[in-house]
C-alpha cells in the first residue's frame, strides 16, 4: 500500500475512560435528547437552531462564544431551543485545506490524530461542563463518531457525504437526530433515499464488529442549496422548494417528516449575511403555509465572535477560519429577532 502506517490509534472506550464525562452531566444530556427529539416528532413546536462556528478551530474562543449562546437561550427558551454547532472534521473538496480540529488540534500546526482526538473529546465535553449545552457535530468519519458517541445531540451527514452506504447504515444506529443534507447537486432523491435507509435496519461492519441497526426514525433532511455544472450556486428554501419536499415525502411514506435550513452554503452563495433574510423568509412560508410549518423544524446558520473568516494561522480572534461567519453582535439581534416572529 502507498501509506505509512503511523500509530495504532485507540479504541474509543479507552478513550472515554480517560476522558470521561462527569455523572452529572448524563443526565443533562438524557434530557437534551429527548428535548431536541421532541422537536422533531412533533412533539414541541418550538424552533431548533443549530448554530456555530463554520469549523471549531481553538478551545477558547469556541467556549467563549458558546457561553453568549447560553446566555441568550435563556431568553428564548420558551421559543427556540440552540444547539451549538461545534464541527471538529471538516470535509475539503480537493483534499487541501484545515481539515478541522481533529486532524490539527492547533490550526497551523502538523496534523496529530491522537492529539486531536482528545481535543475534540474535551472540547464538546467542556462544553456540557461549561454550559450544559450538548452540541451537534458533523459525521465525516463514520467510525469516529464513538469517540463522541456519550457527547452530542445532533449529527449532520454533509453534502458530499450522504450517498455513502457507511454514513447511510451508521447513521441507522444512532439514537440521536442525524440531518441528511442534499448532495451538492441538488438531487432530492439522493437525500431522501439516504433518511429511507438511515430510518431502516441493517446488518453490517462496524469498527471490526458484526452489528445489527434498528433504524432511526429521528433522521431527517437539511436543504443547503446547489451548484449546477457551471459551478454556480442555487437556492432551495424557497416555499415551492420546501412545498415539493413535503410531497416528496408523503409518497416515501417516511417517519417524522422534518427539514432544517442550513442558510448559508449554496442556499446563501456563501454571502454570510444573507443567512438572516434567508432564515426570516423560510418563517414567512411557515406563517403563509401550515403545511411548510408543519415540515420545518429549524435552521441551521453558521456564526462565530467576529464577522467574516481570515486565512489559516490568521491572528482575529473568534474569527472563522474556513466558511465566513456572522459575528456575535449579528448573531444575537438574530436571534432575538427570530424569536419575536414566533
Amino acid at each position: 500500500m502507498n501509506m505509512e502506517f503511523l500509530r495504532k490509534l485507540p479504541v474509543p472506550v479507552d478513550i472515554k475512560e480517560q476522558y470521561p464525562l462527569p455523572k452529572k452531566y448524563e443526565k443533562i444530556k438524557e434530557k437534551r435528547d429527548k428535548e431536541i427529539a421532541d422537536i422533531f416528532k412533533g412533539n414541541d413546536d418550538r424552533l431548533l437552531l443549530v448554530i456555530g462556528p463554520c469549523s471549531a478551530d481553538r478551545e477558547d474562543a469556541v467556549l467563549e462564544y458558546v457561553t453568549k449562546l447560553r446566555e441568550v437561550q435563556e431568553n428564548v427558551k420558551d421559543k427556540i431551543v440552540i444547539v451549538p454547532r461545534l464541527y471538529t472534521n471538516k470535509p475539503r473538496t480537493t483534499g487541501k485545506g484545515y481539515k478541522g480540529m481533529l486532524h490539527q488540534p492547533i490550526a497551523n500546526e502538523t496534523p496529530d490524530m491522537l492529539a486531536g482526538i482528545v481535543a475534540i473529546r474535551k472540547l464538546h465535553m467542556d462544553a456540557i461542563i461549561n454550559t450544559e449545552f450538548t452540541c451537534a457535530d458533523e459525521m465525516l468519519y463514520p467510525e469516529n463518531y464513538r469517540y463522541l458517541s456519550d457527547l452530542l445531540s445532533y449529527v449532520a451527514v454533509g453534502a458530499r457525504s450522504v450517498e455513502n452506504q457507511k454514513h447511510r447504515l451508521t447513521a441507522s444506529g444512532l439514537d440521536i437526530p442525524v440531518g441528511m443534507k442534499n448532495p451538492t447537486c441538488g438531487d432530492y432523491s439522493i437525500m431522501l433515499n439516504s433518511i429511507t435507509a438511515a430510518q431502516s435496519s441493517h446488518t453490517f461492519i462496524y469498527r471490526g464488529w458484526e452489528v445489527q441497526s434498528h433504524g432511526n426514525p429521528l433522521s431527517h433532511a437539511i436543504l443547503r442549496g446547489y451548484v449546477n455544472e457551471s459551478g454556480e450556486s442555487f437556492p432551495n428554501y424557497h416555499f415551492e422548494d420546501i412545498i415539493r419536499l413535503s410531497h416528496l415525502y408523503n409518497e416515501a411514506n417516511l417517519a417524522n417528516p422534518a427539514v432544517i435550513v442550513d442558510a448559508n452554503h449554496a442556499n446563501s452563495g456563501k454571502q454570510y449575511l444573507e443567512q438572516v433574510r434567508i432564515c426570516k423568509e423560510v418563517l414567512h412560508s411557515c406563517r403563509y403555509s401550515p403545511e411548510v410549518k408543519k415540515l420545518v423544524k429549524g435552521f441551521m446558520v453558521e456564526s462565530y465572535l467576529v464577522d467574516g473568516c481570515q486565512p489559516v494561522g490568521g491572528k482575529t480572534y473568534g474569527q472563522s477560519i474556513t466558511d465566513p461567519c456572522l459575528g456575535w453582535e449579528k448573531t444575537e439581534r438574530f436571534i432575538y429577532d427570530i424569536a419575536d416572529v414566533l
